[in-house]
């Protein structure tokens, strides 16, 4: 009697452990067998998941502006007005915005279940008999995201205003020359979720 209560809760605790196991569907049974006999089922499960995320962003703006205005020439008269050259402007913007997310392959491989199926059963030895029912099971997980961003940003302006001359006049008027602009405004989000 005591020989078949040891066997009973020896049953009870490989039933327990089996239940540990990581995601598989592996069944484990030992059943009838006989006096002195050494029987075993060994169950060796491998996973291995691999994420490889390669993100190559390059972002350039290359911007050349060029303005000028003519020159202004009051000159030789009796009575000579003001001599006024336009204004010159140069302007430029530019936004850019880039998103790059591989949240969702990452966490499919690190949140795969690691929900256990595995079932072991022994029943109906032979006395004096070793029985064993293992699993054994290695997850490898393994999430490798390799980012390059390139942002470059060129602006190359010229704003030229041209002369404004009065002379050789009687009487002469004012020489006025435009003013002369550049104005450029750059803006780059870049945003990399993994």
């Amino acid at each position: 009697m005591k020989k078949n209560l040891l066997r009973i809760i020896a049953i009870a605790v490989l039933t327990l452990s089996v239940g540990t196991g990581v995601a598989s569907a592996a069944t484990g049974t030992i059943g009838t067998t006989g006096p002195n006999s050494n029987n075993q089922v060994t169950v060796d499960t491998s996973t291995h998941r691999q994420v490889h995320n390669n993100n190559r962003v390059m972002v350039s703006s290359d911007n050349t502006q060029a303005a000028n205005s003519g020159s202004s020439v009051v000159q030789n008269n009796t009575t000579g007005g003001g001599a006024t050259t336009g204004a010159v402007a140069n302007s430029n913007m530019t936004s850019a915005g880039v998103s790059v997310s591989n949240a969702s392959s990452s966490a499919a491989a690190l949140g795969a279940s690691t929900a256990s199926a595995d079932a072991g059963t022994i029943n109906n030895t032979g006395p004096n008999s070793n029985n064993q029912v293992s699993f054994d099971t290695h997850t490898k997980t393994s999430v490798n995201n390799d980012n390059c961003v390139s942002v470059t940003s060129s602006s190359t302006q010229n704003a030229s205003s041209g002369s404004a001359t009065v002379y050789g006049n009687t009487t002469g008027g004012s020489a006025v020359s435009g003013s002369a602009t550049n104005a450029n405004t750059t803006q780059t989000t870049v945003s990399i979720t993994n």
